[in-house]
C-alpha cells in the first residue's frame, strides 16, 4: 500500500529499480514483524545484555523458535524468505558485516575513530574551525537566556600540546562539532515526558601528525524553571579507565546520538533529497527536452521524485521508520524544517561550504582555488577533486551553447525556469539576496554545477556510508534512552560494574536497532540499474561532437580521480583516511558495482 502513490509517469522508477527495491523492502518488512518477536530474545527482550549479542546480528544472526517463525511465514512466501535470509530460513536479523568492524572490532570506541569520523565518515559536512573560545550561542538570548559553552580553560589546557587556548585558535588548530543551538529549542519537547537526550558540543584539537583528538564534551539540558534561565551544562573531559572512562564513552554516544539526527534529517534529507527537488520540478515546468541545459540536467534527477514520494510516504510520515529509530522523534520534520531557514543555495558549492565551516581559506595559487586547514580530509581532499572536474564540464558543454552571457538573458526558457525555482519552488527562501541573478554564463555554470554536485557527490557521500559506518549501531547510535546516571544511584552502579551493558541500554534499543540497520541497508545499497556520474543511459545522447568530447575527456578525469583516491588511501602518512578501524575512505569513488559497497557516485538522488 505505501508504493501506491503518485509520480509523474516520466519520473517513476524502472522494472529494474522497482523489483530491486520492493526486493530489499520486503526484507525491512520481514524484519520488523511484530507478532511473536516479545520475549524472543531473551529475558529482557528490549536489550542487548552484551556487545556480542550485537555482534551475533552479523555472525549467523539470531535464531528464532518455531513458533515466530510459523508467523513470520504466514507473511513471507518461503521462496522469498529462502532469498533474503538463509536457504533454510531459519535465521533472521543476519546482517552484512559493517565495515567499521570488519577490519578491527574495537577500533570505533577510540578517540582517534569517534574524531576521524567528522572529517572522513557519514557525516562531515558539519565540523567547523573555532573562531572564538569560549564557544557562544547564536540563540536569542531573551527567549532562551545564557546558552553559551561552559567549557573553560582548565578543562583543556592540557591537550593543547604546550600551546594556550588563544594561540591554538590563531594558529588553525582548534575545531568543535556542535549541535547545541540547532537542537536546544526543541530538546525540552523531546525530553518529554522522560529525559534521554542532551544538546552536545564537542571541541577538538589539530595534531602535529594531522589527526584530531577531542578536548572536551559538553551535554546540556534546558533549565527546569524555563528556556529563558539558560542552560544547564556539563563538561566531560577524556578518560580511559574506571568508571570516568565509561561516562566518557557515553558522552562520546551523546555525540553520535545528535548527529546521527541531525545527518538523516538536515544534511541528507533537507539538503539533498529535498532541497533538489524543487529544481527536478521547475526544470520539467519550463525547459523543453530539447534544451541544452534540460539535456545537461536530466540525468542528475532520475528517480530523485519517485524516492522522494516514496519517503514520504513510509519513513518520514508521522509515525514513520525515521520517526521510530532518531531521537527527535515525532519533531523529526519540524527541526528539518525549522533549519532550512538558514539554507543557501550558493552555500551548497563545496569550496563555499568549506570556507563557510572555517576550515578552508580562499587560495587563488591552489588548483581548487581553497586550501584545506586540515589537509588530511578526506571528504573535502576527494570533494573538490569531483568537484572540479563537474565544474569544468558543466563550464565546457555550456560555453558551446552559450557564448556570450547576453545569451543567457535572452533565454526565456533559462529565465522562467530560474524565476520558478526561486520564487515557486525555494518561495519561502525568494526574498534572499544570495540568489544568483541568472544574468551571465558564470551563473549558469556556477548554479548548474551545484544542482549536479548535491544530486550526485554530497548525495553519496551522505548515504552510502551509512551502512558501512552506521550499520553497527553502538558506533552510530541514533537514540538515547536515559541521562549519564548520577552518582549513587544503580544505574550508576551498574555502569561501575558492567560499563558495557549500561552502555547499551543506554543507546538505541535492540528493536530500534534491528528496525534502523534493515532501513540503513535498503538505502546504503547500489540497484543493478544504476548510473553513475560521467555516465549516460544512452550513448547518442547528443548529435553535437564538442559536448560528446567533452564528456569523454570527464569520464577521463574521473577515471584519474579514483585511481588517485585508492593511491591516498594506501599512503599510511595519511592517518584519516583509514583510522584505527581499517576502513579506507572510499565515499567519493566515482565508480561502484551493485550492492553493499560504501562506494559509487550515482548520477542522481535516487535511493
Amino acid at each position: 500500500m505505501g508504493l501506491n502513490i503518485y509520480v509523474p509517469r516520466d519520473e517513476r522508477f524502472g522494472h529494474l529499480r522497482m523489483a530491486d527495491f520492493l526486493g530489499y523492502a520486503l526484507k525491512l518488512v520481514a524484519q520488523v514483524v511484530k507478532p511473536g518477536l516479545e520475549g524472543l530474545f531473551d529475558s529482557t527482550p528490549l536489550e542487548f545484555d552484551s556487545f556480542d549479542d550485537v555482534f551475533k546480528l552479523y555472525e549467523g544472526g539470531i535464531e528464532l523458535p518455531q513458533g515466530p517463525l510459523d508467523i513470520i511465514r504466514e507473511k513471507i512466501p518461503l521462496q522469498t524468505l529462502r532469498e533474503i535470509f538463509r536457504t533454510d530460513g531459519e535465521n533472521l536479523f543476519e546482517f552484512p558485516m559493517p565495515q567499521v568492524i570488519e577490519g578491527d572490532k574495537t577500533g570505533w570506541r577510540t578517540d582517534e575513530e569517534f574524531s576521524r569520523e567528522m572529517l572522513a565518515g557519514l557525516n562531515p559536512v558539519v565540523i567547523r574551525r573555532l573562531e572564538e573560545f569560549p564557544p557562544k550561542s547564536k540563540l536569542d538570548s531573551k527567549q532562551y537566556g545564557d546558552q553559551n559553552s561552559k567549557i573553560t580553560e582548565e578543562d583543556i589546557k592540557n591537550n593543547l600540546e604546550g600551546l594556550a587556548t588563544d594561540e591554538a585558535i590563531k594558529k588553525n588548530r582548534m575545531f568543535i562539532l556542535d549541535h547545541h543551538d540547532a537542537l536546544m529549542p526543541y530538546l525540552r519537547r523531546i525530553n518529554t515526558p522522560s529525559k534521554t537526550t542532551y544538546a552536545t558540543r564537542t571541541l577538538l584539537f589539530l595534531k602535529d601528525d594531522g589527526t584530531l583528538k577531542p578536548l572536551a564534551i559538553e551535554l546540556s539540558l534546558p533549565h527546569e524553571e524555563g528556556d529563558e534561565f539558560g542552560a544547564v551544562s556539563k563538561v566531560y573531559t577524556p578518560a580511559e579507565h574506571g568508571v570516568e572512562g565509561s561516562i566518557w564513552q557515553l558522552a562520546k554516544a551523546y555525540v553520535g546520538v545528535n548527529d546521527s539526527g541531525y545527518h538523516q534529517l538536515i544534511s541528507h534529507w533537507l539538503h539533498t533529497h529535498a532541497a533538489i527537488e524543487p529544481f527536478v520540478i521547475a526544470t520539467n515546468r519550463h525547459l523543453s527536452v530539447l534544451h541544452p541545459i534540460y539535456e545537461l540536467l536530466k540525468p542528475h534527477f532520475r528517480d530523485t521524485m519517485n524516492i522522494n514520494a516514496l519517503a514520504r510516504q513510509v519513513l518520514i510520515n508521522a509515525g514513520g521508520a525515521l520517526e521510530s529509530t532518531v531521537y527527535p522523534t515525532k519533531y523529526a520534520l519540524e527541526f528539518s524544517s525549522s533549519l532550512y531557514k538558514s539554507w543557501d543555495f550558493t552555500q551548497q558549492a563545496l569550496p563555499e561550504d568549506l570556507k563557510g565551516r572555517g576550515v578552508a581559506v580562499e587560495d587563488p595559487n591552489s588548483p581548487h582555488g581553497v586550501r584545506l586547514l586540515i589537509e588530511d580530509y578526506p571528504y573535502a581532499v576527494d570533494g573538490l577533486e569531483i568537484w572540479s572536474a563537474i565544474k569544468e564540464w558543466v563550464k565546457d558543454y555550456c560555453s558551446f551553447y552559450y557564448k556570450t552571457d547576453d545569451s543567457v538573458r535572452k533565454d526565456s526558457e533559462i529565465q522562467s525556469w530560474w524565476k520558478e525555482v526561486r520564487e515557486v519552488g525555494h518561495g519561502d527562501l525568494k526574498d534572499a539576496p544570495w540568489w544568483p541573478k541568472m544574468q551571465t554564463r558564470e551563473e549558469l555554470i556556477e548554479s548548474c554545477t551545484i544542482i549536479i554536485w548535491v544530486g550526485s557527490a554530497l548525495h553519496a557521500a551522505i548515504n552510502f556510508g551509512q551502512y558501512p559506518y552506521g550499520g553497527f549501531l553502538p558506533n552510530r547510535p541514533s537514540m538515547s534512552r536515559r541521562l549519564i546516571p548520577e552518582k549513587g544511584s544503580a544505574e550508576y552502579e551498574e555502569l561501575e560494574s558492567n560499563p558495557d551493558k549500561a552502555f547499551l541500554k543506554t543507546i538505541t534499543s535492540q528493536y530500534q536497532t534491528l528496525l534502523g540497520i534493515s532501513l540503513i541497508e535498503i538505502l546504503s545499497r547500489h540497484t543493478s540499474d544504476e548510473v553513475y556520474l560521467g555516465q549516460r543511459d544512452t550513448p547518442e545522447w547528443t548529435a553535437d561532437s564538442k559536448p560528446m568530447e567533452a564528456l569523454d575527456r570527464f569520464r577521463k578525469k574521473l577515471t584519474d580521480i579514483e585511481k588517485r583516491i585508492f593511491d591516498m588511501n594506501k599512503d599510511d602518512k595519511l592517518k584519516n583516511r583509514f583510522g584505527p578501524v581499517k576502513m579506507p575512505y572510499t565515499l567519493l569513488v566515482p565508480t561502484s558495482k551493485a550492492g553493499l559497497t560504501g562506494r559509487g557516485i550515482p548520477n542522481s538522488v535516487s535511493i
